[in-house]
């Protein structure tokens, strides 16, 4: 299938997808023409690496995570033992940045009130 067809099964726009090309996400067949063609199984590869950018991981990560993911029909698990680890550093990371929002927004509360006044 051609990108639009992509992009209309998956909601994801043309510029995405080549974008998660360049990232080694996708790696669709060129025809002799040039034009990209994807394989039906690239839908559910979108939507996997949609899972993995709403999950917080960047594109690196997910380029190393993508291929030890499975689908179980819950969501996604990790196929390979060693990915847990890196997994849990990624949850570690996003649980530090939402505590640096968390005190960022305090001290801002606080300048806030502290104007008001």
């Amino acid at each position: 299938m051609r990108i639009g067809e992509l992009a209309r099964r998956t909601g994801v726009n043309h510029r995405l997808l080549r974008y998660y090309e360049e990232q080694g996400l996708l790696e669709p067949q060129r025809r002799p023409s040039g034009y990209r063609e994807y394989a039906d199984t690239d839908v559910e590869r979108v939507r996997r690496i949609r899972t993995l950018l709403a999950a917080g991981l960047n594109t690196a990560t997910i380029a190393d995570v993508l291929p030890c993911t499975v689908d179980t029909g819950d969501g996604l698990a990790a196929a390979c033992p060693d990915l847990l680890t890196d997994l849990r550093h990624e949850r570690d990371r996003i649980s530090d940045t939402i505590t640096e929002l968390h005190d960022a927004r305090t001290m801002l509360d606080a300048i806030i009130t502290a104007t008001q006044r």
